[in-house]
């Protein structure tokens, strides 16, 4: 498994990013998606890695700089028939190193609060990560769950 800085310019990228968008608003209403398209992913604050095993993609996930001490977690996704092969918990490790080397002292992500989101709290979690209140420009709201990490301590 190797992960790799990606320039969202490979199809089978474009084909997770899409199949990760449209999973997001089949599951959320339309203004509850904080999902980033492609075009959002490229911003100059934004890293975004991508897993591959060989010439296969395991997943992705991105790291978006918040200010010189804290990060936020976007785009992690592994494609719905590669699941349960560590390419998440492998990205997510991945993040938090960078991070880390980053000089952040918090970590924090948005997540859904549909059923359907549960296995990727529990993978958050397993982490350290704990639910928290809405942080950035986010604000409250039934359809989210705010999660962060402390890692600068």
């Amino acid at each position: 498994m190797r992960i790799e800085i990606d320039d969202l310019s490979r199809p089978q990228v474009l084909a997770l990013l899409n199949e990760h968008l449209a999973n997001m608003f089949e599951l959320s209403p339309p203004e509850n998606v904080f999902a980033l398209d492609v075009a959002k992913l490229r911003a100059p604050d934004i890293t975004f890695w991508t897993v591959w095993d060989s010439e296969v993609l395991l997943g992705c996930g991105a790291l978006k700089e918040l200010s010189a001490t804290h990060g936020e977690v976007k785009s992690m996704r592994t494609p719905k028939a590669l699941r349960r092969r560590g390419a998440g918990r492998a990205i997510l490790a991945h993040i938090i190193e960078v991070a880390r080397r980053r000089g952040y002292e918090t970590l924090s992500l948005e997540t859904g609060s549909n059923p359907a989101f549960v296995p990727a709290q529990a993978l958050y979690g397993s982490f350290g990560f704990t639910q928290c209140g809405p942080f950035g420009s986010y604000r409250a709201d039934p359809h989210s769950v705010f999660m962060s990490l402390r890692i600068g301590e």
